[in-house]
């Protein structure tokens, strides 16, 4: 490997580690930006808040009302809870009913207590990869959906009577001795949605005061199908133009325990310093708040027409494991602010859930920028192209693995022809070198001249120091996109290929076969094996030494830092290196083949054979002086 092949090794590793640190820089930004934001709005607040509570002085204020009007009355509220979970009432007498939604999609289970959402059920994805693996089930019964904090006699363990039922929807319904009914209508609709009306009805003949609450909106766990699983918060504010909030991507629940940003290449605290749980609370409207996996969602998206001034609260509780922090689980709730229920008078509000894969066709339908759960990134427009087409060839081979090879021959056959342009100019860069270091012994003090005189020499023989290197270039995004596409993408999860179980994690062959030995991935060595070979066939010049040595280290490299990469990527690369491999014996034969067939010209040129204008007037001279 020459001088110029090293350069181009060195943009890529350049570009790849470029680009993380460009992501950690902008995610850092942008989470400052987004904290003093957040620090602003606090402010506004007469002390900040980490309950979800009622503050008691304000709710007294809006009881008594700011005119001369008489008090309205007051329903009683629950204690003040510590931190931003659903308060437990105490246990009633009354059993427990449950009533199961069902439809193609998704199966929820709604219980009594609360009238909440106490589990769903993905029918098409399984727990586990084991095929006779049952359905995913999620159990929010730590934190169910849509369970009432604050208000007496409407919580997470208060009895709703089922009203109605059918096959995709129910009605429960709660009443308070004050005379307020709490009616919900839940609804299954289509692609993984989930509809609640609910309406607050005050039966008495006096307005009645309702104190701020929350609303469960649910939680996330870290799934143990993976050591590469994540949890996280999304959030997209109210506000015009406001862009969606990656929370674990810019560090926020690391800061949460921490007070300072982590992950990426910053690292996370030690978690035995940070507290098993916290919870923090905002103010600020949001338009929905998603709390996912590495390969689902829970989106909880409010009609803001019907409650305006909704703020929201986040819980995180992290491993009890020694080592850096790592979160488990995210909770989150809807905090409603206080209102009046005029005398007879009922108030509604509609929720719309999204429980399922992450789908980007599916999510982006869902609310305004829901796709952008999906964090593609600079690359979405590559990634909403990428999926497409790997899911159609799904379709027609009925294999992702074969998918993914074929879309790797699609690209390159895309850039085949400038591929096949690029290891010509090598060729021609390897046949003008002795004329590079002329130039270069003879310019040697003078640098400038040396540039000028090597870029003249260049276009005189029409060579391009640069399109060797273009392919490679090129394939860089193609590479990140796919990258970014495996990280979150469901329909990759516990696919299979010939001896891959799981197409969006390593291969981990062996798995505990061997006490103390960690499980085996074949297609690092095959990647690694592919890209040596790919080296020694590629035309190139310079040091023999320089070259032994970039051959061996480039590959062994490579090796360690994708060993534990998801092996639909290995697959990718391998593939690639080898029809770049076919590709440079098939030049080299044809060139064979011309030698063969060519014949000595009068000047000395063997017709048929590539030769620069300088060495074609060599041997010119050559020629007259014989």
């Amino acid at each position: 490997m020459n001088k110029q092949d090293i350069t181009i090794v060195i943009i890529l590793v350049a570009l790849l580690f470029g680009w993380m640190h460009f992501q950690n820089k902008s995610n850092a930004e942008r989470a400052r930006i987004w904290q003093e934001e957040q620090a602003a709005i606090a402010a506004t607040n007469q002390t900040e808040r980490v309950v979800l509570s009622q503050d008691a002085q304000a709710t007294a204020a809006f009881t008594a009302g700011a005119t001369n009007q008489p008090a309205i009355p007051s329903i009683a509220q629950e204690p003040a809870a510590e931190k931003p979970i659903v308060v437990l009432e105490e246990e009633s007498d009354v059993p427990e009913k449950t009533v199961t939604l069902k439809d193609d999609e998704v199966e929820i289970v709604v219980s009594s207590k609360g009238g909440t959402i106490s589990s769903v059920t993905l029918l098409g994805y399984r727990q586990s990869i084991e095929k006779d693996s049952s359905n995913i089930r999620f159990d929010y019964s730590d934190a169910p959906i849509l369970a009432m904090g604050g208000i007496k006699g409407l919580g997470a363990r208060s009895d709703f009577e089922f009203v109605s039922q059918t096959a995709t929807s129910c009605v429960v319904r709660c009443s308070t001795p004050e005379g307020i009914v709490l009616s919900r209508d839940i609804v299954l609709l289509p692609n993984y949605q989930i509809r609640v009306r609910e309406s607050v009805k005050n039966t008495a003949n006096a307005a009645v005061a309702i104190p701020e609450r929350n609303l469960s909106i649910g939680s996330a766990m870290r799934l143990a199908d993976s050591k590469n699983s994540i949890v996280s918060v999304d959030t997209l504010s109210a506000a015009k133009k406001a862009k969606v909030h990656h929370w674990e991507r810019k560090g926020d629940l690391i800061s949460l325990f921490s007070g300072r940003k982590g992950g990426g290449c910053s690292g996370a605290p030690d978690g035995s310093q940070c507290p098993p749980e916290v919870s923090r609370r905002y103010d600020e409207p949001q338009q929905w708040i998603a709390l996912k996996t590495r390969f689902f969602a829970l989106v909880f998206a409010s009609d803001a027409s019907t409650i305006p001034g909704a703020g929201y609260g986040i819980s995180a509780s992290r491993s009890l494991a020694a080592g850096p922090l790592r979160i488990d689980e995210v909770k989150g709730r809807l905090l409603l602010p206080a209102m009046e229920v005029a005398a007879n008078g009922e108030i509604g509000a509609e929720h719309k859930i999204y429980i399922g894969p992450k789908k980007y066709s599916i999510l982006r339908k869902f609310a305004e920028q829901t796709g952008e759960i999906m964090e593609f990134g600079w690359s979405k427009w590559l990634c909403i192209l990428m999926l497409p087409i790997l899911n159609g060839l799904n379709a027609v081979f009925c294999n992702y693995g074969v998918a993914i090879i074929i879309l790797t021959i699609l690209v390159r056959l895309i850039f085949w022809p400038l591929t096949r342009k690029s290891n010509e100019s090598m060729k021609k860069m390897g046949a003008i070198q002795p004329k590079i270091k002329e130039l270069q012994e003879k310019f040697k003090d003078d640098p400038q001249k040396l540039q000028q005189e090597t870029m003249k020499f260049y276009r005189e023989n029409n060579v391009n120091p640069m399109a060797s290197c273009l392919p490679m270039l090129v394939q860089i995004p193609v590479f990140i996109a796919l990258f970014v596409v495996l990280r979150s993408a469901t329909e990759l999860r516990f696919a299979e290929f010939l001896w891959i179980r799981d197409l969006s994690e390593p291969e981990n062959l062996f798995a505990g076969l061997i006490p103390g030995i960690p499980p085996i991935n074949l297609l690092p060595f095959l990647m690694a094996g592919t890209m040596f070979l790919q080296s020694k066939l590629t035309p190139s010049m310079g040091d023999p030494r320089q070259q032994r040595m970039m051959m061996w280290m480039m590959p062994l490299m490579m090796f360690f830092m994708f060993y534990s990469m998801p092996s639909a990527l290995l697959l990718y690369w391998t593939v690639s290196q080898i029809l770049a491999i076919v590709q440079l014996v098939r030049q080299r034969q044809t060139r064979a083949q011309s030698a063969n067939k060519a014949t000595v010209g009068a000047d000395g040129v063997i017709e048929g054979e590539v030769v620069t204008r300088q060495e074609r007037r060599r041997r010119e001279r050559e020629n007259e002086e014989k």
